[in-house]
């Protein structure tokens, strides 16, 4: 069974039942680190969290990439950092990319199915 994610239920995932969805790494510092999402239920709510002291991009079917330079430019990655989880929706076949520029940043990723009544 896929573990359903339910409208009412917070996003920091307090109160989440376990999911059998499970993923976690270890990364190595500047390297492209992929999870592709299950095609067990069509979306999903992914949780992701990284490890104290983690500073972590990730990026949605496109490289993630860390920032380089001192001023703004557009990206495809968006920051996680252990002060809070990430949570975003994803869809089976859907490729999150993960970088850091530290080695050994250890990140989670946790998926709930959304029903087609949420």
């Amino acid at each position: 069974m896929v573990a359903p994610y339910i409208s009412q239920q917070p996003i920091d995932d307090f109160g989440l039942v376990f999911s059998e969805l499970k993923y976690s790494a270890s990364l190595a510092a500047t390297t492209d680190t992929t999870l592709t999402i299950p095609a067990k239920a069509a979306r999903y709510k992914a949780i992701i969290k990284v490890e104290n002291n983690g500073l972590v991009w990730v990026a949605s079917n496109a490289t993630a990439a860390v920032p380089v330079g001192t001023t703004f430019v557009a990206t495809t990655s968006e920051l996680i950092t252990d002060a809070k989880s990430l949570c975003r929706e994803v869809k089976k076949g859907e490729v999150l990319h993960f970088i850091t520029s530290t080695a050994g940043t250890d990140v989670s990723v946790v998926l709930y199915a959304l029903g087609t009544n949420n």
